[in-house]
């Protein structure tokens, strides 16, 4: 009795500990606005000059947000390249939406966010991580609208069939549940401060640490993150990418170009590979290393022109 309600304390104190952290850290309004798509709303952040060639359009990956895209959007306008991110439902700042959170769903919010914001021209895909199943998605759906497509150390829906990669899904979904459960208890909160591994410009930070340590985020993330094999299913149905589609792969660490992941690439008619030997999963989207993200972009303008 004693162990257990010593261990009722501890917790107790973890979480007081986490919600003075995050109460007493800075706030920050989020960016951006927010759009309604029919009855709920999707937080959308856009940069860089309009009218000036294709949007390019950001898709961030597994428990990510809009924000993660901060310093690659920064370094998009200043080539005079239009850019938007947004957050996908029930993630950062989004509402939720109808479940089941799959290909789908995240193909139909991007149609409709696309709709309502005016955006009926051409576009670049930027799919980071599990977001990978996603642009292929627009892009076999919406084939005379993309110009091209940004693999950014993103998985493809053929990798489902590889047993080490539904082993890596079966671990992943079993974390999703855990923190969705922890999120919502305020366990993540202590550690709001270690939250932020991209490499943000400064006026992001503090909005990623809020929403890596909410549990709503914790959930909407783990809803779309369990539908990980359903999304690669449909991908994988909905046909393979055009090859003469620009496709632009950008992979984090020393990989060489015979790696499974570069095989977008390949498969091209105007296929670009990159390895970036010093940047992880996460800080290739940073300011240290988003660059090879951006040639990826220009890779795909410059082919699709």
């Amino acid at each position: 009795m004693k162990v257990l309600i010593g261990l009722a304390l501890a917790l107790g104190a973890w979480i007081a500990a986490g919600l003075v952290i995050v109460a007493t850290a800075a706030n920050a309004k989020p960016r951006g606005e927010f759009v309604d798509i029919g009855g709920r709303k999707l937080r959308l952040v856009c940069d860089g000059p309009a009218g000036g060639g294709p949007t390019v359009w950001l898709e961030h990956g597994a428990f990510g947000a809009a924000t993660d895209f901060a310093a690659i959007q920064r370094k998009l306008s200043a080539k005079g390249l239009r850019s938007c991110a947004y957050d996908r439902a029930g993630m950062g700042y989004s509402d939720p939406g109808p479940k089941p959170r799959d290909g789908d769903a995240a193909l139909a919010d991007l149609e409709a966010l696309m709709t309502a914001v005016g955006d009926d021209g051409p576009v670049v895909l930027v799919g980071h991580s599990m977001a990978g199943l996603h642009v292929r998605r627009f892009a076999t759906a919406h084939p005379e609208r993309t110009v091209g497509i940004v693999l950014v150390d993103a998985t493809t829906p053929e990798a489902i069939d590889d047993p080490g990669t539904r082993k890596f899904v079966g671990v992943f979904k079993a974390v999703a549940r855990t923190a969705a459960v922890a999120g919502t208890l305020g366990l993540t909160k202590p550690f709001y401060y270690a939250a932020e591994r991209i490499g943000l410009p400064p006026e992001a930070v503090t909005e990623k640490r809020r929403i890596w340590v909410s549990g709503r985020h914790a959930r909407g993330s783990a809803a779309e993150g369990l539908q990980w094999e359903r999304a690669a299913r449909q991908a994988i149905a909905a046909g393979p990418l055009p090859p003469e589609l620009p496709v632009s792969v950008i992979v984090a660490g020393d990989r060489s170009e015979d790696s499974p992941r570069a095989l977008p690439a390949r498969r091209s008619g105007h296929g670009y590979f990159e390895a970036v030997p010093g940047a992880t999963h996460t800080s290739i989207l940073g300011l240290t290393h988003g660059d090879a993200v951006v040639r990826g972009v220009e890779h795909v303008l410059a082919a699709g022109a």
